[in-house]
């Protein structure tokens, strides 16, 4: 059986990278067998596959080997971890929506590392930043576009993950984050757009783009394998009209309010406002970050007065 890793889906061509090289061919264009459009199957950039090839040749996807996860926007399977990139200031970063792109990472078993972007802005601002991250049990790093500040940290981490395994990395972040200048730094190969005409692309309403997966055995030289992918954002975190997951998914996705959870005196405790909560007193104490307890309960509010119906 011919099996290989989908890099890109444009329309209904696909571009796999094949485990073994078939007449010294190591990437071939694809089409998914006709059952997918009836089956409502769709290939995702990080899919493993199974090929045939036609009689002339020509490779087609007979199927898709189980996914680890897969998200609807970027389209993406089995991504292993997300970098989340936070700024300090310009824009000021809303912990909300970052701890909401940290549940749904958690919930799809996606590992979150935390940057925190532009500290030449704030230094201050950014070592709290990075408190409330790693003291809630995340990687964390701090950088600084100005003076490279926290690059090569990364690069140590990225070289460190592909020793042992082949993980799919993606990079999110608000516009204007500074992911773009992070990534031309980390990755100055991929020459990716920064600046006025990426936020123009990114606000654009009609743009589609593609998530396309590249090397980082050729991006990061040292690296031993993996894959970056250039998505075009993580940006569908609004919980009331779309289904992540549901309400009672919900403190599995927070680790740091988990990890105690089981410490209360009730057996039925939202974690919320009870008396004698064991994190809402870990939360009195500073063990547990404010914040964080905050994005919890914003979501509990969200998650609890969705219909049953619709989760």
């Amino acid at each position: 059986m011919i099996k290989g890793l989908v890099t890109k889906c444009q329309g209904g061509l696909y571009t796999v990278l094949l485990d073994e090289k078939i007449d010294g061919e190591e990437l071939v264009s694809v089409r998914g067998r006709g059952a997918f459009r009836h089956e409502k199957i769709v290939l995702l950039s990080g899919d493993r596959v199974e090929l045939e090839r036609n009689d002339d040749g020509s490779f087609f996807c007979k199927g898709i080997l189980e996914r680890k996860n897969s998200l609807i926007r970027p389209p993406l399977a089995n991504l292993d971890y997300i970098f989340v990139v936070i700024p300090c200031k310009k824009p000021m970063p809303s912990l909300e929506v970052v701890d909401k792109m940290i549940a749904i990472a958690e919930y799809n078993k996606i590992e979150p590392v935390i940057i925190i972007s532009k500290s030449d802005l704030d230094d201050q601002f950014a070592k709290e930043m990075y408190k409330i991250y790693k003291s809630s049990g995340f990687d964390a790093f701090i950088t600084s576009s100005q003076s490279n500040e926290g690059v090569e940290d990364i690069k140590e981490y990225l070289l460190k993950i592909t020793k042992e395994q082949d993980p799919i990395c993606a990079f999110a972040g608000a516009s204007g984050a500074g992911k773009s200048t992070l990534l031309n730094a980390l990755f100055p190969k991929l020459s990716l757009e920064t600046g006025a005409l990426s936020e123009k692309i990114e606000r654009g309403k009609n743009t589609t783009r593609t998530t396309e997966l590249f090397s980082l055995r050729e991006q990061l030289d040292g690296a031993r394998g993996g894959y970056l992918a250039d998505t075009p954002g993580f940006s569908l975190l609004d919980f009331e009209r779309f289904d992540f997951f549901s309400l009672s998914d919900l403190l599995g996705t927070f680790r740091d309010l988990n990890a105690v959870s089981e410490q209360c005196r009730y057996t039925k405790c939202s974690h919320t406002k009870e008396q004698g909560c064991a994190i809402l007193e870990k939360v009195k104490t500073g063990e547990i970050e404010k914040s964080r307890h905050q994005s919890y309960v914003a979501l509990f509010e969200i998650l609890k007065k969705k219909p049953t119906w619709k989760k």
